[in-house]
Order: structure tokens, then sequence, then C-alpha cells
């Protein structure tokens, strides 16, 4: 199963309480992370692909927190494919590839630049980190971050985001940090589209 989030920011405490960018509802880094950690881990197993579409942490100490943030990294489970997001630096993914600490004999970290392409359910998918105006389309999705607590007025544009508008489209609420699986992708493209067309009327 594949499953997309972007923006975690672990150890931002610049983010923590209510706010309209990013709010976060946790008083401290330590409580945010624990239940970010655990939503994840209450649906993605180890065999499991999570895309991190960028801006896995911001670190007050920089390159000398890689370790703290690794720390939190290898307490989720299944592969993570991370997408380079704005305060993403080459150098802290070269410190998790270094530092993989595997998956059942592989590497539990993968990589890419600038996005990546997936396809399933008769879709292709683009995982970005900024998003991206595809334009007039049938069968595309961009799956983005970076606009945090915000939504482009588009849906095909779906914004992945733990702090993302789109996942109140869900039937089901999600807790804080719990990755997107594909199967919920559909259920947020229809609801979302359908929000779109009722404001327009």
């Amino acid at each position: 199963m594949n499953f997309f989030i972007a923006d975690t920011h672990f150890f931002h405490e610049a983010l923590l309480g209510n706010n309209d960018f990013a709010p976060r509802p946790f008083a401290t880094v330590a409580q945010m992370h624990q239940v970010m950690v655990a939503s994840w881990n209450q649906v993605v197993r180890e065999q499991d692909t999570v895309y991190h579409l960028g801006d896995v942490a911001m670190h007050p100490a920089y390159e000398k927190g890689f370790p703290e943030v690794l720390s939190v990294l290898k307490q989720l489970q299944g592969k993570i494919v991370f997408i380079k997001g704005n305060h993403d630096t080459r150098a802290f993914f070269r410190y998790l590839k270094n530092n993989d600490p595997g998956l059942s004999g592989q590497a539990k970290f993968a990589f890419e630049d600038v996005g990546a392409l997936i396809k399933f359910d008769h879709q292709q998918f683009l995982l970005t980190h900024y998003p991206m105006l595809l334009g007039i389309t049938k069968n595309s999705r961009n799956l983005h971050g970076h606009i945090h607590h915000h939504s482009v007025p588009i849906a095909e544009n779906l914004n992945v985001g733990v702090d993302a508008p789109e996942r109140a489209f869900l039937t089901h609420p999600r807790p804080f940090g719990q990755p997107i699986s594909e199967n919920d992708l559909a259920e947020i493209y229809q609801q979302k589209k359908e929000e779109i067309e009722k404001l327009s009327r």
C-alpha cells in the first residue's frame, strides 16, 4: 500500500499551538512527535511505502540535529521515499542515506530531488513539494504539500500535508500526522471537486 504525507516539520517549535498557517495542537515538540509517530504506525506496515513530499524537519541546531531527526524517522514503519521540500537540504538527505537503518535487508529510505510520478487506479499522480498547475486533465492528479493549512482551488491539486484542509473531506477523520492512503485519494478528490463546483455556482 502507498501512503502520502508532507510538512511533518519535526522539531519545529515555532509552529506549536493555534495559528492560521500551520496549526500544531501541541504544547511541546516531544508531544507532537509522540502523536505523529503513533498516528503513522497505526496504519503503515513495514511492507508499505510512504511518499514524504517535503519539509521533514526544522531542527533548531540544523546539521547538528540530523541524528535527532533520524531517531524520530527510525520509529516510523515502512519504506519512506523523500521528495525534497524547501526546508530539506541535500546534506540532510545525504546524512539519511549514509545512516539508513535498513528495512528487511534493503534500504528504508529513498530520495527524489524534484518529484516523482506513480500510477495506480487508472490515474497518474505527480508527487511534488510545491503545488503544480496541471491545466486541463482527466487522469492526472498533483499530490503536494508546502502550503500547509491552505488549499489550491483546483480539484486535481490535493494537499496531503499533515495540516492540510483536504483532510476534512475524508468521511472518517484521521489523527494528526497520519499519512493518507492511496485508497483515500478518490474520496478526497471527489469531495473537493463537488465543493469547488458548489462554490462556483
